[in-house]
């Protein structure tokens, strides 16, 4: 409980100041920030040897990370693009350059244009793109608060998609790189490289689950997102299966 409320008076002060600068038109707090520049962060990540080098990305649906997305595609790299909130049992859009147009980036036409797929239908992932509202200089990083990205990372990670020879990237503005160390929990990822409008930071430690980390999601949670409701139900089947092959 002591790293929630840290965590949340992190993005509680990095909000504050984002909207006193109103980096975000929209407002950023409660967000991941729509900051001003995300199309200069994306072009200078464009830059960098670990996009060069991807084939497949992964990334978040906000829009802070729409002009990635974009360039992915315009790129010719395949993209999955997480469906906001899990919402599916199939928890990610397969969004193939060669198959659909850069409208495909947007969380909102994506349903429309791209199938869902899940982990037992996609690649290996070459480097991951999330949002955030704060991150520290050691490539510890606080999201909005939903979880979400933790569990994308967790859930592929577990397939067999995420391991060492990925890159974990976020994109973000000069003002969500704080000095001071950011709160973290078991169940966090940690960003390999940071880049602003202005800058590119390599950090040091790199931080992968190695999978889901049940006890540290709510049973309200597991039942929201359905293909963790579905492996839940798996497993406890599983359990009872086996106690009965044990009588």
């Amino acid at each position: 409980m002591q790293i929630d409320e840290a965590k949340r008076a992190a993005r509680d002060r990095v909000w504050a100041r984002l909207d006193a600068e109103a980096v975000d038109p929209r407002g950023a707090a409660g967000r991941i920030p729509s900051f001003a520049g995300a199309g200069a962060a994306a072009q200078r990540l464009a830059t960098l040897d670990c996009w060069r080098d991807a084939r497949v990305v992964k990334s978040n649906p906000d829009r802070a990370q729409l002009p990635v997305r974009e360039a992915a595609l315009r790129d010719g790299k395949m993209v999955y693009m997480a469906v906001p909130a899990m919402a599916n049992r199939e928890p990610f859009y397969a969004l193939d350059p060669t198959k659909v147009g850069l409208e495909a980036a947007l969380s909102k036409h994506a349903a429309a244009l791209a199938p869902a797929v899940g982990p037992s239908q996609m690649e290996p992932i070459d480097l991951v793109v999330c949002g955030s509202v704060a991150v520290d200089m050691r490539g510890v990083r606080v999201g909005k608060g939903a979880g979400y990205s933790d569990l994308e990372i967790a859930l592929l990670s577990e397939a067999g998609l995420i391991g060492p020879q990925t890159t974990i990237v976020t994109t973000v503005h000069e003002l969500q790189v704080v000095d001071a160390d950011l709160p973290e929990a078991e169940h966090d990822f940690g960003i390999d490289v940071i880049v602003t409008p202005e800058q590119v930071i390599y950090c040091k430690r790199r931080r992968r689950p190695i999978g889901i980390t049940w006890n540290a999601l709510s049973d309200e949670k597991i039942r929201a997102i359905p293909i963790l409701y579905a492996r839940f139900k798996a497993q406890r089947l599983g359990r009872l299966n086996q106690g009965e092959n044990l009588k």
